[in-house]
């Protein structure tokens, strides 16, 4: 049978949050919230573990250190020693009082650029990426839930629970790109009738003008 996708849309972050709890608490999987701000609670409510990416951080921490601390090696001891100061350089450890600011700084540089990168490319926010967000109004001022199912009897529950937790709409569609197209329709269909009310206004203010201009001759 073919999985169903059903959209709740919420205009209250308290709403969606008793929402996802009530239909993770029946044993169902929420897939995704989209929502314009972060919902505190909401990753606990969903289920979702912690994430992995303060390993990350700290890997690439040690890439700092390793790389900096090779840099500094190379320049001030083994290719081009230099006296500065009176400070010994005879070896790396003698000289390492000097090092630490410059291999904190290369640390803590690797470590937080290096995630933040990895951070927008696990979220897909790279160039050329392509937006999934099924409806863009959660860009604003609402809170759309996703939830996949197949059987008939669950959707309906599923379905129920989110208008019992205040759903302004429920949609049941095929398909995320199904959800997509039609609102990119429906956004167009307004932007075209707004166009043509523009339209009208501009030729009567015109036409209005033409009116004065002869009265008052």
């Amino acid at each position: 049978m073919e999985n169903k996708v059903i959209y709740g849309l919420y205009g209250d972050d308290d709403h969606v949050l008793a929402a996802t709890k009530k239909i993770v608490s029946k044993g169902y999987r929420v897939n995704e919230v989209y929502s314009p701000y972060p919902v505190h609670g909401l990753d606990t409510a969903m289920g979702l573990n912690y994430s992995r990416l303060a390993i990350t951080s700290f890997m690439y921490g040690l890439l700092g250190f390793g790389l900096i601390t090779l840099l500094m090696w190379f320049i001030m001891i083994s290719d081009w020693p230099m006296i500065i100061g009176g400070k010994p350089n005879f070896s790396y450890g003698q000289a390492l009082p000097a090092f630490i600011p410059v291999t904190f700084e290369a640390t803590v540089f690797c470590a937080a650029h290096l995630m933040v990168i990895t951070f927008l490319f696990r979220c897909g926010l790279f160039p050329g990426s392509s937006s999934r967000n099924p409806d863009p109004r959660t860009t604003d001022d609402k809170f759309l839930m996703e939830v996949s199912e197949s059987d008939p009897k669950k959707i309906t529950e599923i379905k129920k629970i989110m208008k019992e937790c205040g759903a302004e709409e429920v949609n049941v569609k095929n398909s995320v790109k199904e959800l997509m197209d039609e609102i990119d329709g429906e956004l167009s269909k307004k932007n075209k009738v707004s166009k043509r009310r523009k339209v009208k206004k501009s030729n009567s203010s015109f036409l209005t003008n033409i009116i004065n201009k002869i009265k008052r001759k």
